[in-house]
């Protein structure tokens, strides 16, 4: 079945596609490939090849639909729905399934916008469908939020996590959502204060909803500690803002 969520912003996670592979700065400590290789030391089922290889998962497909509570998914947070070696076809019967279930919200984050824009390119989404991509640096980041702005959603968003460097101003039309963080792990590159409180101002300006989702492996002053996320609050506040949705 789907699984329990520790992330901050979401309740579960539904995994019909595993696998990834590396395409930006974000990537290089991905907290995915590593919870991976432990399930497949565990061998867990869907996980015996480890994380390089897609693997189309067709028996979870239908998860959501035996869940009668409404549920908030982040879908494959272990993989990227867009990824090159998903078939189309397989996307298709995941956007069925979620705009069947209308009674869960799913977040569908990639950092292949472009194929999702691509993909959906004429096509409706279901307003309980979120559609967002990652941004954590000017290079690769800042272009994915144009690409996400093709996509016709009612709520698109960018998982500014990890946040490397100082993004300058973004342009937030048509974003309903900003979640930002610090990266966790041994390696962890650490996140400025001033980077964050520059992305929350322009989210309190914009009228764009925020969310803070930690400080990552360093805390707020800069310095490593052993605690896995050295908190959540920003200024001495806790940031838990979600988007408003109409569901029609």
């Amino acid at each position: 079945m789907s699984t329990q969520s520790k992330i901050e912003w979401t309740e579960q996670t539904w995994n019909p596609v595993v696998g990834c592979t590396k395409v930006s700065a974000g990537c290089k400590h991905c907290y995915a490939e590593v919870m991976a290789r432990r399930l497949q030391a565990m061998r867990t089922p869907g996980y015996e090849q480890g994380f390089k290889k897609i693997r189309l998962r067709p028996e979870k497909i239908d998860e959501p639909l035996r869940r009668t509570k409404p549920t908030v998914y982040f879908v494959n947070s272990m993989s990227d729905l867009f990824h090159p070696d998903v078939p189309d076809q397989f996307i298709d019967q995941i956007f069925s399934t979620m705009a069947a279930a209308t009674m869960h919200t799913f977040q569908v984050l990639t950092k292949r916008p472009e194929r999702m824009a691509c993909y959906l390119d004429s096509k409706r989404v279901a307003n309980n469908i979120w559609l967002g991509t990652s941004v954590e640096n000017k290079r690769h980041g800042v272009p994915r939020i144009a690409e996400l702005r093709k996509v016709q959603a009612q709520t698109r968003f960018l998982s500014i996590e990890p946040l490397l460097e100082d993004i300058g101003i973004v342009d937030l039309r048509g974003i309903a959502w900003v979640i930002v963080g610090g990266e966790s792990g041994p390696k962890a590159r650490p996140m400025k204060a001033e980077w964050a409180r520059k992305v929350q101002a322009q989210c309190l300006a914009a009228g764009v909803r925020f969310f803070f989702k930690q400080w990552g492996a360093h805390g707020e002053d800069g310095v490593r500690r052993t605690k896995k996320s050295n908190g959540r609050l920003l200024d001495g506040q806790q940031w838990d803002e979600m988007p408003v949705v109409a569901l029609a």
